[in-house]
């Protein structure tokens, strides 16, 4: 027999896209009969818990729960939407994604196989709006040059990793490894799944397993969605140091290099031409980098918004990861 599945979603002012999850989820080829929602709210201000009525009414053959998340954080409303739940195996998704058909079926046959104690897979990365900025977004969100060796972003090969963004469980890992931390906004993925290879486990990227991910929409969301990541990121490595990875260190080491050479420039001039230097050759890069997706796509505005966009998750990654390490509270 097929194991029962429960899908945990945390949200918070979705009423724009919680039904696209929904409808995805009710389209999944897994047998509806063995699938059920929990949806952690954060006590949504806007219609978000319309919708999710309005979508029960229409669709009462698919079982949906809601429960309040009073904290308004992404880990605590995963906890209690995990503690709520009744299925075998476990599925968080988040409100912004779309996974494919056959999403859940995959992840549930990967588990039973026991290739791996976490499955997950890797986004379809689009634009969050119709916008020049937001397709530039969007294809920074994906590219190697911006995100390192981030596999699910980009990759086409199974592997094992380090960690997936959404991903799949036995109820039981939870039992063995404990709940998402909640003293983490952001990270809480990768620290769950530190724990989880810490205490023997696997994570498995299989590429096959796709989601549509809505990357932000504009520089600044883009902006403060990088700070948050740099940030909470340090707050993880105070515990687990041996989990840094290099595309995690070159940010903040590049950014304190350019302020250093700054810094000196002011009592020592030829400093100055070394800033100009390194600042130039990285602009250099980010536009080399994004000739061949400019040409690709026809969009010529890509020219410009591509090195933006990795320029502002670079430095924006950098400066939450320096906040962090300097002990400013968030």
């Amino acid at each position: 027999m097929l194991p029962s599945v429960s899908v945990v979603i945390p949200c918070r002012n979705e009423e724009k896209t919680i039904h696209l999850v929904l409808d995805a989820i009710r389209a999944q080829s897994y047998p509806i009969e063995l699938l059920q929602v929990v949806i952690a709210d954060g006590l949504s201000e806007d219609r978000t818990r319309q919708e999710i009525a309005a979508f029960t009414n229409a669709h009462p053959d698919l079982g949906l729960l809601v429960v309040d998340n009073p904290k308004r954080i992404i880990p605590a409303g995963l906890n209690l939407a995990i503690k709520a739940s009744k299925g075998d195996i476990i599925v968080r998704m988040d409100a912004h994604s779309i996974p494919n058909p056959d999403y859940i079926a995959r992840c549930v046959d990967a588990l039973e196989k026991g290739i791996a104690q976490n499955i997950g897979g890797v986004w379809d990365i689009q634009a969050g709006t119709d916008s020049w900025i937001a397709r530039s977004i969007a294809e920074a969100a994906g590219n190697p040059l911006a995100v390192g060796d981030a596999h699910y972003r980009f990759t086409d090969k199974a592997d094992y990793v380090d960690t997936v963004p959404y991903g799949a469980y036995k109820r039981e890992l939870f039992e063995q490894v404990g709940f998402f931390d909640e003293t983490l906004l952001a990270n809480e993925d990768y620290e769950l799944n530190t724990r989880v290879i810490q205490s023997g486990g696997k994570i498995w990227l299989d590429p096959q397993i796709r989601c549509v991910y809505y990357a932000r929409p504009n520089l600044r969301a883009l902006s403060k969605q990088y700070f948050g990541y740099g940030y909470w990121k340090f707050q993880m490595l105070k515990r687990y140091p041996e989990t840094l990875r290099w595309r995690q260190a070159l940010p903040p080491a590049f950014l304190l290099g350019l302020a250093g050479t700054l810094l000196v420039g002011i009592f020592w001039k030829p400093s100055l031409y070394l800033f100009a230097g390194v600042l130039g050759l990285y602009l250099l890069i980010l536009l080399i980098n994004s000739i061949h997706i400019t040409i690709k796509k026809r969009d010529i505005l890509m020219l410009i918004g591509i090195p933006l966009a990795i320029l502002t998750m670079h430095f924006s990654w950098g400066a939450g990861f320096i906040a962090g390490a300097v002990g400013i509270k968030k």
